[in-house]
């Protein structure tokens, strides 16, 4: 292999977004992981409940976790709750229940992809939330147009906090990426989603914008 091809390998391999699996059918993490492996995703951890969920994603710290809804001991929305600050979250779910779904967002979720998609919208979800963005199925946006949904949507991300919090520090987009185990790319995107959110037009910007409405120390 030439040094160009090992170069670009070596990008390659760097660019892999890490994932924690959460669901309590075999059949389905089986599934989920295979497919997402094949796609080069680095599936860290396949777990069968709630709170085996939580110690993978602390663990690992992996940019995404797809979380089922429903599982033995702790529901999807309560792993949220408790891991949000160290991935983005999706939640995999049968259910599109307006209620569950804002107690989600509030928890905060920032993907939903329904068990009825197919397994490539998960993919599509996985690579739409490590960018800093959300992803939402299409069956459900409608379930979640509403004001307040709209507006939960527009909050900052417990990440988009942690890196404007180091921003504010100093600290350039690589030394980010490693302060929170993430790629550098990563936590670029995650300040232009700040930036678009504060409607902030530089970085300086956001970091004051964040700072006045007491979002970050």
């Amino acid at each position: 292999m030439t040094t160009v091809a090992c170069e670009a390998a070596g990008a390659t391999e760097e660019a892999q977004i890490t994932c924690v699996i959460a669901d309590d059918h075999p059949a389905v993490l089986d599934s989920v992981s295979r497919v997402l492996a094949a796609q080069g995703i680095d599936v860290v951890a396949q777990v069968r409940d709630g709170e085996d969920a939580v110690k993978a994603i602390e663990e690992h710290r992996p940019e995404v976790a797809v979380i089922d809804l429903r599982m033995p001991g702790m529901s999807g929305i309560t792993v949220a709750r408790r891991a949000a600050r160290h991935t983005a979250m999706i939640l995999y779910t049968g259910y599109s229940d307006r209620t569950l779904l804002l107690e989600a967002l509030d928890a905060g979720v920032r993907g939903f992809v329904l068990k009825e998609a197919p397994l490539a919208d998960v993919l599509r979800a996985i690579e739409t939330v490590a960018r800093g963005a959300v992803y939402i199925d299409p069956v459900l946006a409608g379930v979640l147009a509403s004001s307040e949904a709209t507006q939960q949507l527009k909050m900052l991300t417990p990440r988009e906090r942690e890196v404007l919090h180091l921003l504010s520090g100093g600290l350039r987009n690589e030394e980010i990426g490693r302060r929170l185990h993430i790629a550098g790319e990563t936590a670029r995107a995650h300040i232009r989603n700040a930036m678009r959110k504060l409607d902030a037009d530089t970085r300086t910007h956001a970091v004051a914008t964040a700072l006045r409405q007491s979002l970050i120390e």
